[in-house]
């Protein structure tokens, strides 16, 4: 692992989500910047002090020397945004598969080129998306690809959360520093923080490409150097039409995350404050009500499903199957077998590029008086 010491919000949901499934094992890291703080992590997740580094430059120099069957094969990467690329680049070019927190990188040119790279090594590449990982998101995928809603028309998602309501960067509060600062978030705040989430669930589940749009890009909170609310009207191949928002300064709001699609027969929606239950509509008879673990679901959802029908999976399992469906890719690529279908499906870096690309064609048309302008990658 690279980053993610003592302290670190999403470093801890990781380590968790990879230990879940009995997959992984945490041999090495480069936890901090901070020697003392790295150190100090490593010593507390009982890694041996031989494999704790002091930089990611370390890591990859030292753990290329071991032999094969000691020397790590996965590089979780859970930096903040703009030390993305360069850990995750070296990952790839000394052999070693890679698991990134979104969004993939600082800009659209660094994921281009880290997807280069990715096809140029042909190694493993895994973007940490975590709704997609939801079974009942699963099911809402297979479902439209399955033709029952016909032709998709129209597609919203939204993602509401209300902790940036005041100006917390001023109060210390570091998740709210680096996610607020232009210098290590890039170009947007919202819309790169959790903006990126609805546009990868909004492509994932309709199965279309967003080609053009059309946003409102905001910063309410007074000293607030990037985005903290916005919302983007989409055009998608096909001809669907949908609707993105995602704000941080919903007070009240935690991550309900939400999306709903409609096609020419009926349609679906879902939303993470119950996580378990997908609606289909449909004109011309009562709603249905699919469940998580139902025997009636698709392979693709069983197969993210843990626990008999009746109990709560959330964000933590979700999270987990990213990581299961990557370490049995690698494991079958490892061995020359053939991997299965449900567990390629995970982010990978097209996914990445196109989240970048969302993040600078959303940020163009917030600052243009055109406002509609193509979808450009």
């Amino acid at each position: 692992m690279i980053g993610g010491g003592t302290g670190a919000f999403i470093g801890a949901v990781h380590r968790i989500a990879s230990r879940i499934d009995d997959q992984y094992e945490l041999v090495c890291g480069a936890f901090s910047s901070d020697p003392e703080k790295a150190r100090a992590s490593g010593i507390m997740l009982g890694l041996m002090e031989s494999r704790i580094y002091n930089s990611y430059a370390e890591l990859f120099e030292k753990e290329k020397k071991l032999p094969p069957e000691e020397r790590v094969q996965v590089v979780s990467i859970v930096t903040p945004n703009h030390l993305h690329y360069e850990p995750a680049k070296l990952a790839l070019e000394s052999g070693f598969h890679v698991i990134l927190d979104k969004p993939a990188t600082f800009s659209l040119l660094e994921a281009k080129e880290l997807a280069r790279l990715v096809l140029e090594t042909g190694l493993l590449f895994c973007l940490t998306h975590t709704y997609t990982g939801y079974p009942m998101i699963k099911e809402a995928r297979q479902i439209v690809a399955s033709g029952k809603l016909g032709e998709i028309r129209k597609v919203y998602v939204e993602y509401p959360q209300g902790w940036l309501s005041g100006f917390e960067e001023g109060s210390g509060n570091k998740q709210a520093s680096w996610r607020t600062d232009p210098q290590q978030s890039g170009i947007a705040g919202a819309m790169g923080d959790i903006g990126t989430h609805a546009f990868n669930l909004a492509e994932y589940v309709s199965g279309l490409q967003v080609n053009r749009i059309c946003a409102d890009i905001n910063i309410v909170v007074k000293g607030r150097k990037l985005d903290d609310d916005g919302a983007a009207l989409l055009k998608f191949s096909g001809g669907a039409s949908g609707l993105l928002m995602a704000t941080q300064v919903a007070a009240g709001e935690e991550n309900n995350v939400r999306i709903r699609v409609y096609g020419e027969k009926g349609g679906i929606e879902w939303q993470q404050s119950d996580a378990n239950t997908l609606l289909l509509k449909w004109p011309d008879r009562p709603s249905e009500i699919l469940r998580t673990g139902g025997g009636y679901l698709s392979s693709f959802a069983a197969h993210n499903t843990r626990v008999p029908a009746g109990h709560p999976e959330g964000y933590l399992e979700a999270f987990a199957n990213l990581y299961r469906n990557f370490a049995l890719s690698v494991k079958a690529k490892i061995n020359g077998d053939e991997a299965k279908p449900e567990w390629l499906d995970y982010p990978g870096m097209e996914e990445g590029v196109r989240g970048m690309a969302f993040i600078e064609n959303v940020i163009a048309s917030g600052r243009s008086e055109q406002k509609w302008i193509d979808f450009t990658v």
